[in-house]
């Protein structure tokens, strides 16, 4: 069940509000705890067990570490937690890629492979996972107390909204809500009016698109503009998927009084690769450097250290996204351009202007998103390959025939979308509603209202299509 679907909006939500709001308030932290359960088992209900399993040990492990003076044992004690929750996601996530790789070494050496059956990998393990350890490591530094309710634990980390894909919030940020949290008409009408934005986003636009960069992705031979619109749309896609699908969980969390953290802040508009990552995923980008740079010594260790941190983080962040060596290549990427940043900075050299920087910035960009997308490296090689293999700026009639002019019309209002905020206060519509005229407060309020509409239309004519991040 996806939030993008029929069953989601007209059967689940709205008995998630209706025994939500009718449950005491004091008790309202099980209707979430119970109702997010059946949301999760809605899709696995043998997995649900694991969620459970992860949610308790790490309840289990915070109140054992904070009993515990700070020394060897605390530390023990937090090793042996990190061990347990990361090895669960190991197995489930690595595994295959693991014996997959073992068995083309030992194929590629004349030997006989080992027999495995593929692993599933549960849905959102990745996410609630990075939970389990921020609230360990947190209640170890003493930077959190630890949760003395199970239930308003177990509800923060299933809370259905941010469960699948994020974004990841730190127990501390939840744990007033938790305890209290004030309902209003108005938070619940911005919640919704949130919700409706994002839901406009994956629609109307990545949905749109998606068709377009699946078949340029399927091409065996693409031409230069073929993989150009396969790369900058899914540059684009991405974005619109993975953005609104954040809009809708910080939406439905409003819903419920609950305050999450922001994930995107335009990052298509920075001006160079740092500034990109403190705009892109932000919740992921602070977990990295808060529980992996900072932990592997940040830059307090000389320029060397610095670097290869940069490069570490950034690798390890590629292979959380998944078992590829697309991703690894992925986070390799980024981890080297950071580094040449960092560089460029130390050197006594300013930022470039911004155009420039910009331009630049949004280049390697999407030479990085075409590895992410890529099934395997070979086709991301052949993706590379026809980009800058010189060819006829028409597309190829292979892919001419499988695009239709609306995803090309798509494709231009997602670029439109995407800059229209460099227009700032010169536009009325994108203005502070309180500083607006009445017509532009009532389309404030009407326009998110139209797109949801017009998404449900579509999403009634074809089939709801998954948020690209829960395969994450």
């Amino acid at each position: 069940m996806i939030f993008a679907s029929f069953e989601f909006l007209f059967l689940f939500l709205p008995v998630f509000f209706f025994l939500y709001f009718l449950t005491p308030a004091r008790h309202r932290n099980w209707t979430i705890l119970i109702l997010s359960w059946a949301f999760y088992a809605w899709w696995r209900v043998d997995f649900l067990g694991l969620l459970v399993f992860v949610t308790a040990f790490s309840f289990v492990t915070a109140r054992l570490i904070d009993r515990l003076p700070p020394g060897p044992a605390r530390n023990r004690l937090l090793a042996f937690g990190l061990t347990v929750i990361l090895g669960v996601l190991a197995y489930f996530k690595y595994a295959n890629f693991g014996v997959q790789t073992f068995n083309d070494a030992v194929t590629a050496l004349g030997l006989t492979p080992t027999a495995w059956s593929e692993i599933i990998l549960p849905i959102g393990l990745s996410f609630y996972v990075l939970q389990s350890v921020s609230y360990l490591v947190d209640v170890w530094r003493g930077t959190v107390p630890v949760s003395r309710s199970f239930v308003s634990y177990a509800a923060y980390k299933a809370i259905f909204s941010q469960l699948i894909a994020g974004p990841i919030v730190r127990y501390a940020e939840l744990q007033e809500d938790l305890k209290h949290r004030v309902h209003t008409l108005e938070k619940f009408g911005l919640g919704a009016r949130r919700f409706m934005i994002g839901f406009c986003m994956k629609v109307l636009i990545a949905d749109t698109i998606s068709p377009m960069v699946d078949a340029v992705y399927a091409l065996p031979n693409p031409s230069m503009a073929d993989a150009w619109a396969g790369a900058v749309g899914y540059t684009l896609q991405l974005f619109f998927d993975f953005a609104g699908y954040s809009a809708m969980a910080i939406g439905l969390a409003q819903m419920c009084a609950f305050r999450f953290p922001e994930n995107f802040n335009n990052p298509y508009l920075s001006g160079n690769i740092q500034e990109f990552w403190q705009r892109w995923h932000m919740t992921l980008s602070r977990f990295l450097r808060d529980y992996l740079y900072i932990s592997l010594g940040g830059n307090r260790k000389g320029s060397f250290r610095t670097y290869a941190n940069l490069l570490l983080t950034m690798v390890i962040g590629g292979l959380w996204h998944g078992a590829n060596w697309t991703f690894i290549f992925w986070g390799f990427w980024h981890g080297s351009l950071l580094a040449l940043h960092r560089a460029w900075r130390a050197a006594g050299r300013g930022p470039m202007p911004y155009l420039p920087g910009h331009l630049l910035l949004m280049l390697v960009v999407i030479l990085g998103w075409v590895a992410f997308r890529a099934h395997d490296m070979g086709n991301a090689l052949a993706m590379y390959g026809a980009m800058f293999t010189p060819g006829s700026l028409r597309v190829s009639d292979e892919l001419a025939w499988q695009v239709t002019p609306d995803q090309w019309w798509c494709l231009l209002i997602a670029t439109v979308l995407v800059y229209l905020p460099l227009l700032g206060e010169h536009l009325p519509f994108l203005r502070a509603p309180q500083s607006m005229g009445a017509f532009w407060r009532y389309g404030w309020a009407a326009a998110p209202l139209a797109g949801f509409v017009l998404g449900m239309i579509l999403l009634y004519s074809r089939a709801a299509v998954p948020f690209l991040y829960f395969q994450f």
